[in-house]
């Protein structure tokens, strides 16, 4: 077991755990958007980013689902450093997705109204959740994330029917914004159609997800 401080409050972690979950699992909110606890942690978001001081007293800001715990570990999740650091991302956040109802939500909650830039009306915000889940979960590995810099973006291979696509639903379920939705029989995200499903694969999504909430419906 290994002792670290997290906000003043000293607690024991797994070896192998990381910040975040050691926070989650005394009840410890960190926010973040690209994590899911099913799949491998990227740190995209950055949303959950921390304070964090070794025993050596080195000081610095990590991703909370990457950093791994360690013994004596000192851990600020909400100093003035990370709020304006949350308030700055959210702002490049609200401002790449300023119609998706999770970003507000997530934004009105850290200070942020509107942003200081300029407005781009997307609705993906590039977490990678689908990615991973299609291809840790699903193994079907038919979308990825294309492209770099401002062009990047995810899509199927040429941009056409994603033909390894087994129509499970997993991208639509993991997707905190709803960007990737399931609707009139296909898996779409914005006006690219990644899979055009069948009766019996609809049904089976159905029962699957159907009495369950999406990311973006959980809030």
């Amino acid at each position: 077991m290994i002792t670290l401080t997290i906000n003043g409050r000293e607690i024991g972690a797994k070896e192998g755990w990381t910040v975040l979950k050691a926070a989650q699992n005394v009840g410890i909110e960190i926010p973040t958007l690209c994590y899911h606890e099913a799949l491998s942690s990227s740190g995209a978001c950055r949303l959950c980013s921390v304070e964090v001081t070794t025993k050596r007293g080195r000081n610095r800001v990590v991703a909370s689902c990457l950093y791994p715990v360690e013994e004596g570990l000192n851990v600020q999740t909400n100093s003035e450093k990370i709020k304006r650091l949350r308030k700055g991302l959210m702002e490049l956040l609200l401002a790449r997705c300023p119609r998706s109802e999770k970003i507000k939500d997530m934004a009105r909650q850290m200070g942020v109204r509107e942003p200081r830039f300029r407005l781009e009306g997307e609705e993906c915000i590039l977490c990678g959740l689908c990615v991973r889940v299609c291809q840790e979960i699903s193994e079907a590995r038919a979308i990825s994330a294309v492209n770099r810099g401002t062009k990047k973006e995810i899509a199927a291979p040429f941009y056409d029917l994603a033909e390894t696509c087994i129509g499970c639903g997993g991208c639509a379920y993991v997707c905190p914004t709803g960007a990737i939705r399931i609707e009139d029989n296909k898996i779409c995200l914005g006006d690219k159609i990644f899979k055009e499903l069948s009766p019996e694969e609809v049904k089976k999504v159905e029962e699957k997800f159907g009495a369950k909430e999406t990311a973006a419906e959980k809030g």
